[in-house]
């Protein structure tokens, strides 16, 4: 097992920067995953950590060894990607196996750690099948298992689970944070599924073009988004914003208004009231778990429906569009 350090990585594609000096420590043992927008440097990341990408400039190290000109092969990483990419024409077995071979490993040795990852993952009584007789989530733990047999100091997944279905999904969050709490091996997992961040990670690193936006543990970023971007990415249904003005202030309270929000008071903490003036413009979050439906006339705000979906247990309700 090993800790990771990313130092002031840069990464340019021609005279196009795509990442712009990220630093980041990753302690050994911690599941960190990676999530943002599509385009915002996640999968990037992860190659220039795999050595599938050359960082431009700055340092990678894993466990303490500088790794920017170590290949791929010897870094101590194994990588699982968002394609399964097995051989239809092996067996789980020699799927599983296939990277111990090409690596000239003893036959008795890449037998045993076949049978140890097999009998992790739940696959014992599939290693003579073939791919072709796998479901999705069995094809998927096959790709887990052939990282796995290399015994690598650091995991990397690069959105795993996209192509599964919902269900799946779900299926396969837990087994993979129970091959975390077995293996306690570092791992870094990239997503832009929020959900899938919420629910594995020990540290949660947002990325927006190309930059960090916070780093926390999921419920610090949830409770605490450090700006508008995080607070509208963390959280499904996304957080709501409004457009008020103070009209009034004190060291614990302040009163707002504005076009959809009529006066109120709000309680703050002590840190947040700083700078508050009255007449100041703000953007006033609310999660959806926070609105509650009043009886008709009961109480302010009114709002407009547009759209409301029906999940059963939930209703998602839509305004229109400021």
């Amino acid at each position: 097992m090993a800790g990771l350090k990313l130092h002031n990585i840069v990464k340019r594609f021609g005279q196009i920067e795509v990442i712009h000096g990220i630093s980041l420590q990753i302690e050994d043992g911690e599941f960190v995953v990676f999530v943002g927008p599509s385009g915002c440097g996640k999968s990037t990341m992860l190659r220039i950590i795999a050595g599938l990408e050359e960082a431009t400039e700055g340092e990678v190290w894993i466990g303490g060894r500088q790794v920017n000109d170590v290949d791929p092969a010897n870094r101590g990483v194994a990588m699982v990607f968002q394609t399964y990419a097995l051989y239809p024409h092996m067996s789980v077995e020699e799927n599983m196996g296939f990277g111990l071979r090409m690596a000239k490993r003893p036959k008795q040795e890449i037998k045993e750690r076949v049978a140890r990852a097999a009998e992790i993952l739940q696959l014992t009584a599939y290693l003579k099948r073939r791919p072709k007789e796998l479901s999705g989530g069995q094809r998927q733990r096959v790709a887990i298992g052939r990282a796995i047999v290399r015994e690598p100091e650091v995991f990397l997944f690069d959105e795993p689970l996209s192509n599964l279905d919902a269900e799946l999904r779900v299926q396969m969050r837990i087994e993979l944070s129970k091959l975390h709490s077995e293996l306690q091996t570092t791992m870094i997992y990239v997503t832009h599924d929020q959900v899938e961040a919420m629910t594995l990670a020990d540290t949660i690193v947002v990325l927006n073009e190309g930059r960090i936006e916070q780093i926390g543990v999921p419920l610090d970023l949830y409770q605490r988004p450090a700006n508008l971007f995080v607070a509208g990415f963390i959280g499904a249904p996304r957080m709501n914003f409004l457009k008020v003005r103070t009209e009034h202030t004190t060291e614990k309270t302040v009163v707002v208004s504005g076009p959809d929000f009529p006066a109120r008071p709000l309680s703050l903490k002590e840190t947040n009231s700083v700078n508050l003036v009255t007449g100041a413009e703000l953007t006033l979050g609310l999660r959806p778990e926070h609105i509650q439906v009043c009886e008709q006339g009961s109480g302010p705000p009114t709002l407009l429906i547009e759209v409301a979906e029906n999940l059963g247990d939930l209703f998602f309700v839509h305004r229109p569009p400021p």
